[in-house]
């Protein structure tokens, strides 16, 4: 069986350190200490809120893809 997984990417070269996607999804991204994006979980549980902090980044640093996980 197999089922599409959710894959979460940040481009840091163009992230402005807003933090919209802590805020937004704290259990996927993070900020490292410059406050530049870092993403904890690249397959994340929550699929809503990392799709919603994606749509929210005012940098466009944030990135979804799907792919088959097999099961």
């Amino acid at each position: 069986m197999s089922a599409e997984q959710l894959h979460v990417q940040a481009d840091r070269d163009v992230c402005i350190g807003a933090g919209m996607c802590v805020l937004t999804a704290g259990a996927v991204f993070d900020q490292d200490d410059d406050g530049i994006v870092v993403v904890v979980d690249e397959t994340p549980a929550d699929e809503d809120a990392a799709r919603q902090a994606v749509a929210n980044c005012p940098s466009g640093a944030l990135s979804v893809t799907t792919g088959v996980k097999q099961n």
